[in-house]
């Protein structure tokens, strides 16, 4: 009998498979400890993230000006006609058919035939020092005006959601890149022990049109995809014990587990093997750390009215009060998308007369308030802040099927956002568009510049963050983007 013959036919195939480097059981292994996808390979700048423990903080390329990132998503998209980017040539043409110019050449989502023009119905006013020019529909935002940074020339492009979604937040239209949170807290790690670096809260009653991607952590290592909060049950879907388990028998469970992991690293020294106990360290220590994160029970009366923060309501009130707890608490990147901003006017939950006022109501005085709390609290200087939809709206009423209802059909070509804090100089707007909000006129900026100035606050050079799949170094901005050096103090 041949011995070696002998040994093949016990091997078990648990055994192939934790010795087997490479081909068919290196893909199974990777498969079963839930690694990163075939192919892939950090390729940081300066050092790869520890396999051993990924959330550990880590040095940015240069010494940044924002230390944590708040994107607050007005998913389906802001009109910018109606709220930041005011234009008296509309209110003069409305109704009027649109210029052939403005049509040639042009493509629409939904306006067929020859669209009217259509004039904003709400009053525009200059606010503070800087003279910042904003919609009755903001007045407490108008309020901070000199803490604004407004820029009216963004521009993408993408002009149906889910695609714009994710060139926004992954710089590709297509699924499988890892999102803008991903790649912060891939090249930063987090200054928090007890929170995940990425933390999501939705609100509006549905998740925004390009799905959870938009906080996916693509081909990165999982552990950098968000974590989707909740402000009903458990914050974090299974993070409590079962009925019967105890926390002392948890903790018995996980050392158990960690020597398990620990003579399978020593015997195949996979790196993906430290990733996971330090994933099951943290999961045991949100047990105790989210709960407590997620109280707004725990803010004093004044606070939740400055909100208008009610637990058990408002919804996108505490996620905005939620979001200063998290970033105080180490969150590197804290995420809220808020549904109902797709203002078609096919009827009146999607006009710009009911339904517009109605979403700048619940959402104006929570922004307004975060961007306060977090002056008040010495946090805004090192807080970048953002706002914003995934496009813009047309200056035409759509009138789709001859509605009756004032509604904008999507437009790529030219929308505004509102950023606060993180090192930009305050109480400016940026760029400028034409008489009737249809095109750039001057200083243009692009979504990957957008992204390229949000990771050069946090010290990251977005040319240099990059990570290896498939042959090939990605990034945020792919090939593109530039640094808009105006926006920044």
């Amino acid at each position: 009998m041949n011995p070696l013959h002998e040994h093949y036919r016990w091997v078990s195939r648990r055994h192939f498979l934790g010795q087997c480097r490479t081909g068919l059981g290196a893909i199974a292994l990777s498969s079963i400890l839930g690694g990163t996808a075939a192919g892939a390979v950090a390729s940081g700048p300066d050092s790869n993230p520890s396999a051993e423990n990924p959330f550990l903080p880590r040095p940015p390329h240069f010494a940044p000006k924002a230390k944590r990132v708040i994107w607050l998503h007005m998913a389906g998209s802001p009109p910018q006609h109606d709220l930041l980017d005011h234009k008296p040539m509309l209110t003069k043409l409305n109704g009027q058919l649109c210029p052939e110019s403005v049509l040639e050449g042009e493509r629409f989502a939904f306006i067929k035939g020859h669209p009217k023009i259509l004039g904003s119905p709400y009053k525009f006013a200059r606010h503070g020092q800087s003279g910042i020019e904003m919609s009755e529909l903001l007045p407490n935002l108008a309020s901070i005006a000199d803490d604004l940074t407004i820029v009216r020339t963004m521009h993408t492009d993408q002009f149906n959601h889910a695609p714009a979604q994710l060139f926004l937040y992954s710089g590709s239209p297509l699924l499988g890149r890892p999102s803008f949170g991903s790649w912060a807290t891939y090249g930063l790690g987090c200054d928090s022990s007890d929170l995940p670096a990425f933390v999501v809260l939705v609100s509006g009653g549905t998740t925004p049109s390009a799905g959870k991607s938009v906080w996916g952590s693509g081909f990165l290592p999982s552990v950098y995809q968000g974590v989707q909060c909740r402000t009903s049950g458990d914050p974090v879907l299974y993070v409590s014990d079962p009925p019967g388990m105890q926390r002392s028998t948890r903790r018995r469970s996980l050392d158990a587990l960690r020597e398990l992991n620990e003579l399978q690293h020593a015997e195949a020294g996979d790196p993906e093997t430290l990733s996971r106990i330090s994933q099951y360290e943290l999961a045991f220590r949100m047990q105790v750390s989210v709960p407590e994160a997620m109280d707004i029970g725990l803010e004093d009366k004044k606070t939740l009215e400055l909100y208008g923060a009610a637990p058990g309501k408002t919804r996108f009130a505490i996620n905005c009060l939620l979001a200063r707890r998290l970033a105080e608490r180490g969150v590197r990147f804290v995420q809220l998308f808020d549904w109902g901003w797709d203002t078609h006017g096919t009827n009146p939950g999607d006009d710009i007369v009911t339904q517009l006022p109605k979403k700048c109501r619940e959402t104006d005085k929570p922004v307004a308030a975060l961007i306060a709390d977090l002056k008040r609290r010495g946090m805004l200087d090192d807080t970048l802040v953002v706002w914003s939809g995934e496009f813009g709206r047309t200056a035409m009423n759509e009138e789709r099927n001859g509605s009756t209802f004032l509604g904008r059909d999507h437009h790529p070509h030219c929308f505004s956002i509102i950023m606060a804090g993180g090192g930009l100089k305050p109480g400016y707007t940026h760029g400028t568009t034409d008489d009737l909000g249809c095109r750039i006129t001057d200083k243009p900026v692009h979504v990957h510049d957008l992204q390229a100035t949000i990771l050069h606050q946090l010290g990251l050079d977005h040319t240099k963050l990059s990570y290896r799949f498939q042959g090939r170094d990605f990034r945020l901005t792919d090939v593109h983007g530039n640094v808009i050096r105006d926006l920044l103090a």
